[in-house]
């Protein structure tokens, strides 16, 4: 069955839309769901080239498509077929484009077509029972085909931006600790300097002083 449906820019990783009754009937929902935004996350910054793809997650497994720089992402139980989830899909990306196609470069606020949620649910339904007729016709259909569609776990495909992460925070750890350093290294020199100057300034200290005892300039 079809459990999430969630909807993107993946230029930005924006949220533009979501099923609002979806996730009640699973343990972990919001888990999940953040799962789904870290792959949005990694999709627009280029974490990601491939533009469709399953991805395994505990029993369920995510599908999505790509398609005019929209992302269109359901989960589903493992046992569901692929070939479904994607036709679904394909369902929402085209009804989506024809509603709100003009507007989907310019939303500024997450969630700004929510109102969509209406033809997900509408459309979800019609996707849940795989044994209707018309599920098993569209099973049968040789037009569409996802065998080559790759399949990926989730942890190798959320892991591919956690690394790079880590290597971002690396690389600003070691750009602070080098100021550190430097600063460090700048005062250690300037005591040195002190430390080696000291006595000529002292002896030219008293030089002066005798100097001017000599010559009572005070």
């Amino acid at each position: 069955m079809v459990k999430l449906t969630m909807i993107a820019r993946v230029t930005d990783g924006l949220p533009l839309a979501e099923g609002l009754d979806d996730g009640r009937d699973i343990q972990d929902a919001d888990f999940y769901k953040q799962q789904a935004k870290s792959l949005f996350k990694n999709l627009s910054m280029g974490q990601i080239e491939v533009s469709r793809m399953s991805v395994e997650t505990g029993p369920y497994i995510f599908h999505y498509n790509i398609e005019g720089r929209v992302c269109y992402l359901t989960m589903c139980d493992r046992s569901y077929p692929k070939k479904l989830a994607f036709q679904y899909l394909e369902d929402l990306k085209n009804e989506f484009e024809r509603v709100n196609g003009s507007q989907i470069e310019t939303a500024a606020r997450p969630y700004a077509f929510i109102k969509f949620d209406t033809f997900i649910q509408k459309t979800k339904k019609l996707y849940q029972d795989t044994r209707t007729q018309r599920n098993i016709t569209k099973l049968n259909d040789e037009l569409y085909e996802v065998h080559q569609i790759m399949t990926r776990n989730v942890q190798e495909v959320l892991g591919v931006g956690e690394k790079l992460d880590q290597v971002s925070q690396m690389s600003s750890r070691l750009t602070s600790e080098s100021r550190i350093y430097a600063d460090k290294a700048r005062d250690l020199n300037r005591q040195a300097l002190i430390r080696k100057w000291a006595p000529v300034a002292n002896v030219v200290g008293v030089v002066i002083l005798l100097f001017w005892a000599k010559n009572k300039i005070w």
